[in-house]
């Protein structure tokens, strides 16, 4: 397969995960899967409850949860990918120091370590507005935690 195959392969792919993605999260495609339920229940007198008619269901939600987990994560690595290029930009082009450019390739413990510093920088600071968000966001935190 060629570059352009390659290409046109990715981006079919990528727009039709993106179309799907789309799709299941709207509120129809939860009322057409309710409505699916709803009848695959109703219809268990008809079959007598069978092995047949619980297999129905099982098989049909396995498949679909099992497609919509690679077709979802797919979405997700580009909007992330989209994202963090966007905010690179933004840092480059700002007066922010360009060190935190890239750092999503950093471990989870060097991460942690920036994020310390940030907040200790952030509580330091004679910036009244930092000290308020940061109070924001902690008041945030321990409100859903």
């Amino acid at each position: 397969m060629n570059s352009n195959s390659k290409k046109r392969a990715s981006k079919i792919f990528g727009d039709t995960a993106n179309f799907i993605a789309l799709a299941a999260g709207r509120p129809a495609a939860f009322i057409a899967a309710l409505v699916a339920v709803i009848i695959w229940g109703t219809t268990g007198p008809l079959f007598g409850y069978s092995n047949t008619w619980q297999l129905v269901i099982n098989t049909g939600t396995t498949i679909i949860t099992f497609l919509m987990v690679f077709l979802i994560q797919n979405s997700q690595n580009r909007d992330n990918a989209a994202l963090q290029v966007k905010l690179d930009e933004l840092i480059r082009v700002s007066e922010v120091k360009d060190l935190f450019v890239g750092i999503e390739h950093l471990t989870d413990e060097e991460i942690e370590d920036l994020r310390s510093k940030c907040e200790a920088r952030a509580k330091s600071s004679g910036d009244r507005a930092v000290r308020d968000a940061h109070r924001r966001a902690r008041r945030a935190a321990d409100a859903v935690g």
